[in-house]
């Protein structure tokens, strides 16, 4: 089973910046996506950025122009950097891991993200 470890959470006033990290504890080559998914008060949870193995990434249309995914394989470990934040970024921010072979997600704990105007 994968545990992934979150964190880099915290508040911030809008037009700040975070950067948020998570460790997992499955060799990271093996993952064929690592991102970061959001849920605010009332929503559904939805994606925010992800990466694959090889590189490409998606991102949310909301988060475009001022959010930046990175992964780092040896180290088993994937950042959002979180620039220009505004408070509808305000979030649980939750880890997520993907394989394909087999079909399989994992999920962290979530570190909230508080965004003040």
């Amino acid at each position: 089973q994968v545990q992934l470890v979150e964190s880099g959470g915290g508040l911030v006033q809008a037009g700040g910046s975070l950067r948020v990290s998570c460790t997992a504890s499955r060799d990271g080559f093996s993952i064929d996506f690592m991102g970061w998914y959001r849920q605010a008060p009332g929503k559904q949870r939805e994606l925010v950025a992800r990466m694959s193995s090889a590189g490409d990434t998606n991102y949310a249309d909301s988060v475009k122009g001022r959010f930046t995914i990175s992964r780092d394989n040896a180290k088993n470990t994937v950042y959002l950097q979180m620039n220009s934040l505004k408070p509808e970024d305000t979030a649980v921010y939750y880890c997520n891991t993907r394989t394909l072979v087999p079909p399989r997600d994992y999920w962290g704990q979530g570190t909230q993200v508080t965004v003040s105007s």
